[in-house]
């Protein structure tokens, strides 16, 4: 999967560091639904090397402590006047903003579409950029992370989910919360079942959804769902 790049603005992502949660800001009584039904197993051939999934665990923890790094500068800087970002509570708002109108209306592109989409991003989503992930606070980045997965139980991979996924993955804070933690493990399972699902080992998608999984699985600990080498 590429990461998120666009001219000065390169990777994503914050320090691996242990967050302090306020007992206070953590409700009395709560209770989270934690399903510890695995990953569906993959097609002969796949999942991933053992090597590979440890090499993306490296990548993905330097990202995070760039981003972590780099945040106060990049939260500083002014967006552009076209980006308009949804409120929190926003779902529909918040998958127009990540995936585009295209995706979330399920438009047909044209031939001529495909081959110069330009830089409409209404249309085509919004890449996470630093300059705009570094202003989602957690609460935010779990709410949009919960809008996304929901979305995906329903429907197919597409690049642009792999981008958001990956760079909200990137700014979630560990230790995580119940709420994260359910979430994270939903999107593990989905992307096992569209990859059983795949035809070839050629299918664009398998990468992707091998690295989310990865992700899940052996960065934040959820051992369980981990592609055996």
């Amino acid at each position: 999967m590429k990461r998120f790049k666009c001219g000065r603005e390169a990777s994503l992502c914050p320090d691996v560091v242990v967050a302090q949660i306020d007992p206070k800001k953590l409700k009395k009584k709560q209770s989270v639904n934690v399903s510890i039904t695995g990953c569906l197993a993959a097609p002969q051939g796949f999942s991933p090397s053992l090597k590979w999934q440890q090499q993306q665990v490296s990548k993905f923890s330097e990202i995070r402590q760039s981003v972590n790094k780099h945040r106060q500068h990049w939260n500083a800087q002014f967006l552009d006047d076209n980006v308009v970002m949804p409120k929190t509570e926003d779902e529909d708002g918040w998958r127009r903003f990540c995936l585009g109108e295209n995706v979330c209306l399920d438009v047909q592109l044209k031939e001529d579409d495909n081959i110069n989409p330009g830089l409409d991003y209404v249309k085509t989503g919004f890449p996470p950029f630093l300059s705009i992930v570094s202003k989602l606070n957690q609460s935010t980045i779990s709410a949009v992370l919960e809008y996304l997965i929901n979305w995906f139980e329903e429907r197919d991979f597409v690049p642009q989910l792999g981008r958001w996924l990956y760079a909200l993955l990137a700014c979630l804070e560990k230790p995580l919360l119940p709420e994260a933690h359910s979430l994270i493990r939903q999107l593990a399972r989905r992307c096992s079942t569209v990859r059983a699902n795949l035809e070839s080992k050629d299918d664009d998608r398998l990468s992707a959804l091998n690295l989310m999984i990865c992700i899940v699985a052996r960065y934040f600990e959820q051992n369980d769902l981990a592609d055996k080498d």
